[in-house]
């Protein structure tokens, strides 16, 4: 590979060492930030062969110049990969997809702590915790804070000198006992914060000491007969224990480890984290990157992990994983759990982020409805080794029986899907006997034809209801006689007339698909669907030669006749069966004695 002078000097002078490279362009861009267990190694990897994946030789054509950082630990080398991303934001980096901001549970620095949803951190010594993915999941937590506790729910700036003074009153959250009063000194500074503590231990995952303290002032309370006092404890626990089996897992045995699962698509990556902390799970998270290049899932699941620690602001110590990603982390113990508590919570965060994945889906097809048909039109593309998008594909098929009645049919599908309006019907003209593949040509020839004298638009791709014969006579008319460039596809079938394969370029050649594949399934589809509407049209002309041998044939009767008997009958041998009474109903006893006589010519009338 072609490189300048400046940059191979620049390559062969890196160090053998962990550190981070910068790939700048000729305007001096950065276009790519990678890390490395050993530079030059590392670095050299892009320079020395062509790569697989098209868009790393892209990368690798405009890269001008490089610089590195030499760091200490393979950790550190991540850490500072991260950091460089998010800061540039480069081309051909995996870019991490926040389409929003998430909330996060605040609870202020104030005397008289507010707790409340935000979607701002602001640095004013307030304690944020998040943020939630899940708004369902934050409201329900403040929802159960706010019934537990008498937490104030205003804005006022409750200072010692401002309760002293008496420049407060109290609302009406004190009179329906949602708060104490702290802004007419109802409530000390103590009390409150007792409450403000517990709602840090809910939050924090610690909801079981809270469960097992109020269950002893309930049965201390009882003891001495404070009835009333036991049942408002008792609601408080009936609450928190509801809360527990709701929205936390409760596990004895881990304690303070994150979680961690994977998915992802051909373009995104999509990664989860559970995080446990006192033996329950106290947060779940989803995030998205978007691939640029062919990058390992070992890759992006090592720089998500650094991601979603910081952001969580997390130290466990342990790290649950569905596979080792890309790096190691002094004093941290990563596990691949193959059985337990720990596979269960991966097979917990497994569904999460498959849930996530499938939510976005479902949101990006509502945006554009386009979007799954033209991910289906990618893969047809990239399988037929197409030019460009086959946006319309039209199908043909022939049906005759022995040679009678031939005719043939086009089906076509804009965008994946069936436009019926387009779809043709032709008789066969010029060919006597069963000869489908002259058939095939003839129709073939009279469509295209057609569309290049009317400046008609001509399909991306035209797929023939059978093998690599049809296929052939089709290229014949396309390209030697119409000089026309249209790829052509093929269908063939087994010995149960089931299709099989999919043929695509001369000579043919199969595409390997399996029948379970979205792509088989659209051909075969489209194969039943073209097979259908030529059978539909055979029957249709191959009734109404028999209904006009028959009817014309008698002296007398015309068109409008024919048509009333077999509007009403459905089908010539229902009138030659039907009693004179019930032909004279329809169209008179004159006409009705003519028809019947013919059809009954033994009897007397």
């Amino acid at each position: 590979m072609n490189i300048s002078e400046t940059l191979n000097n620049q390559i062969k002078s890196l160090p053998e060492v962990p550190g981070v490279y910068q790939y700048f362009n000729a305007n001096e861009e950065i276009i790519y930030v990678g890390k490395a267990k050993n530079l030059k190694k590392r670095v050299s990897s892009y320079f020395n062969k062509i790569h697989e994946y098209g868009k790393t030789n892209v990368l690798v054509k405009n890269i001008a110049t490089l610089k590195y950082i030499v760091v200490e630990t393979e950790e550190d080398a991540l850490l500072l990969e991260n950091n460089l991303i998010k800061q540039y934001q480069p081309r051909y980096n995996v870019l991490l997809k926040d389409g929003k901001t998430y909330p996060s549970i605040c609870i202020t620095n104030e005397q008289f702590p507010r707790v409340f949803k935000t979607r701002n951190i602001i640095k004013n010594g307030s304690q944020y915790y998040g943020p939630y993915s899940s708004n369902y999941t934050i409201n329900s937590l403040l929802e159960i804070i706010h019934q537990l506790f008498p937490i104030r729910t205003c804005r006022l700036p409750l200072t010692k000198d401002g309760i002293e003074s008496e420049k407060f009153k109290v609302c009406l959250q004190y009179h329906i006992h949602k708060c104490n009063g702290p802004c007419e000194a109802k409530e000390s500074i103590d009390e409150y914060r007792k409450h403000i503590d517990q709602v840090k231990k809910i939050i924090e995952g610690d909801a079981n000491e809270i469960s097992k303290l109020l269950y002893q002032q309930m049965q201390k309370l009882s003891f001495e007969y404070k009835y009333e006092e036991a049942h408002i404890l008792k609601l408080k626990y009936d609450l928190i224990e509801n809360y527990k089996s709701k929205s936390i897992i409760s596990n004895t045995i881990l304690n303070d480890t994150d979680v961690f699962a994977y998915d992802e698509n051909e373009n995104s990556a999509y990664i989860n984290i559970l995080r446990i902390s006192k033996g329950s799970i106290v947060q779940g998270y989803t995030i998205e990157y978007k691939k640029k290049l062919n990058e390992d899932k070992e890759e992006i699941l090592g720089m998500a992990i650094i991601e979603l620690r910081e952001r969580l602001k997390s130290c466990s110590k342990e790290i649950v994983v569905p596979f080792k990603p890309d790096f190691n982390m002094a004093s941290v113990n990563l596990i691949v759990p193959q059985r337990g508590d720990r596979k269960k919570l991966l097979d917990l965060a497994i569904q999460n982020v498959k849930q996530y994945k499938l939510d976005k889906l479902k949101q990006a097809e509502k945006l554009n409805p386009d979007q799954k048909a033209i991910q289906l039109l990618e893969t047809i593309k990239e399988k037929l080794h197409l030019t460009k998008l086959p946006m319309q594909i039209e199908c043909f098929d022939n049906s005759n029986i022995q040679g009678s009645d031939a005719v043939a049919a086009c089906v076509v599908y804009v965008k994946a899907k069936p436009s019926k309006k387009d779809y043709r019907k032709y008789n066969i003209k010029t060919v006597e006997g069963p000869d489908d593949y002259a058939s095939m040509k003839e129709v073939v020839r009279r469509k295209y034809q057609r569309a290049i004298n009317e400046a008609l638009p001509l399909p991306d791709l035209i797929v023939a209801d059978g093998g690599i014969g049809q296929m052939e006579v089709i290229r014949q008319v396309i390209e030697d006689e119409l000089k026309l460039n249209i790829p052509i596809a093929g269908l063939a079938k087994d010995n149960k007339h089931r299709t099989n394969e999919i043929l695509v370029g001369f000579p043919p050649q199969a595409v390997g698909l399996k029948p379970t594949d979205q792509l088989f399934k659209f051909f075969a589809g489209m194969q039943d669907e073209v097979h259908r509407f030529a059978i539909k049209f055979h029957r249709e002309k191959r009734s109404k030669n028999q209904t006009s041998s028959e009817l014309d044939s008698i002296p007398g009767i015309g068109e409008k006749t024919k048509l009333e008997l077999i509007k009403e009958f459905k089908s010539l041998k229902r009138v030659k069966n039907a009693s004179f009474d019930e032909i004279s109903a329809i169209i008179g006893k004159n006409r009705a004695s003519v028809i019947y006589k013919h059809f009954n010519p033994d009897l007397k009338s």
